[in-house]
C-alpha cells in the first residue's frame, strides 16, 4: 500500500466507458477474463450508472440533477441532519442488492459552487462469489469552489472468490472540502471460516486532484490473499477490517484536525488508527484497523466529526440506533 504524489493531470474520461474497460488490461485480473455462462459482463442490467448533481438553491442545497441506469438507484434527498438542516442526504441503492460477476458500475457526483451534499448507502455493499470474470466500479467525485461533500458508505464485504477492481477520482477546488470514506471487511468470517480473506482479488486505485490544478496524490492497493497472506506485519497484522478516509480541504484546517487525533495502537481493544498529511498540502488521510465493524465505524465517525467541527464549526448529530 502506498501514497504518492503525481505531476500529471487526469484526462477527462467518460466514466461508463472507463468502467467497461477498467479491468481488461489489469495484471491482477489477467486470469479472470472469461465470460459468465449466464448474462455476459456489462450487459443491460449489469452496466449500472448513477449521476448526482448538487446545487445551492436559496438557503439550502438540493439534489438538482439525477440520472440512473439499473442496477443503480437512489432515494429522494432528505434533510435529516439536525446540525446541518440545509444538507441534502442521499442514500444510494442497488436493485440487485449486491455486486455480481460481470457488473460494470459507474458513479458521477458533482457539487456545484457553494453547495453541499451527503451520500451514503442503504447497507453494506456485498461483492458476491464469482466463478467467471470480475466486477468493476468507477467513481468520479467533483467539488467546485466552496463546495462541501461527505461520501460515507457502509462497509464493503467481499465474499469467497470475489474479484473486484475500482477506480476512484476525487476532484476538489482548493477552497472546497471532500471527505471520502471506505471500509473493507475481510469477508463473511462468521459464515465460513475460510471466507476470512477468501476473495480472489480486491484492487483499488484512488486519485485526488485539485480542480484545474492536476494530480495531487495517488493511492493504490492490490489484495490477492490466495497469493500473499494479508495477516503479515505491516498489512493487516491479525486485524479483519480496514478503514480508509481521505479528506481534501484547505491547508488552514490540517493542523487543528491532526492535533485532536493522536495515533493509537491498542491490541487489547483490537484497534489501531492514525492520521497523516497528504502530499502537496492536499489534505489528510486517516486509516484504522479493527476486528469489529462497529468499532471501526466509530473511529471513522470521530474523524468525520472532528473534521466537520474544525472546517464548518458544526458537529455531527447523534448516530441513529440502527446505524
Amino acid at each position: 500500500m502506498r501514497t504518492e504524489s503525481g505531476s500529471h493531470g487526469l484526462s477527462p474520461q467518460n466514466s461508463r466507458e472507463l468502467a467497461a474497460h477498467i479491468g481488461t488490461s489489469a495484471f491482477e485480473l489477467a486470469n479472470y477474463q472469461n465470460e459468465p455462462a449466464q448474462m455476459r459482463s456489462g450487459a443491460p442490467g449489469k452496466n449500472g450508472y448513477l449521476y448526482l448533481g448538487f446545487e445551492q438553491r436559496g438557503t439550502r442545497s438540493v439534489l438538482a440533477n439525477m440520472e440512473h441506469q439499473v442496477p443503480c438507484l437512489v432515494q429522494k434527498a432528505l434533510y435529516w441532519d439536525e446540525e446541518m438542516p440545509h444538507l441534502p442526504c442521499v442514500t444510494m441503492i442497488s436493485t440487485s442488492s449486491c455486486i455480481l460477476q460481470g457488473d460494470r458500475l459507474a458513479l458521477d457526483v458533482h457539487v456545484a459552487a457553494g453547495a453541499c451534499g451527503h451520500i451514503t448507502t442503504q447497507s453494506a455493499t456485498k461483492i458476491h462469489s464469482m466463478n467467471a470474470n470480475y466486477a468493476a466500479q468507477v467513481q468520479h467525485l467533483t467539488v467546485e469552489e466552496n463546495g462541501y461533500l461527505e461520501f460515507m458508505p457502509d462497509p464493503i464485504i467481499p465474499h469467497g472468490h470475489a474479484r473486484y477492481i475500482s477506480d476512484t477520482r476525487l476532484c476538489c477546488h482548493p477552497s472546497g472540502t471532500l471527505i471520502y470514506s471506505e471500509i473493507l471487511m475481510s469477508g463473511r468470517k462468521y459464515h465460513r471460516a475460510e471466507e476470512r480473506f477468501g476473495f480472489d482479488v480486491y484492487s483499488s486505485t484512488i486519485r485526488a486532484e485539485g480542480l484545474n490544478q492536476g494530480e495531487l496524490m495517488t493511492e493504490r492497493y492490490v489484495l490477492t490473499p490466495h497469493q500473499e497472506k494479508l495477516d503479515a506485519v505491516g498489512v493487516m497484522q491479525g486485524f479483519d477490517l480496514f478503514g480508509n478516509v481521505i479528506l481534501l480541504t484547505p491547508q488552514k484546517h490540517h493542523d487543528r484536525i491532526m492535533a485532536r487525533l493522536p495515533a493509537q495502537f491498542c491490541p487489547a481493544d483490537a484497534i489501531a488508527s492514525g492520521v497523516s498529511r497528504l502530499p502537496n498540502q492536499a489534505g489528510l488521510i486517516f486509516k484504522v484497523l479493527g476486528n469489529d465493524s462497529a468499532t471501526v465505524k466509530h473511529e471513522i465517525r470521530e474523524f468525520w466529526r472532528i473534521s466537520r467541527e474544525e472546517i464548518l464549526g458544526i458537529t455531527l448529530p447523534a448516530p441513529f440506533l440502527w446505524r
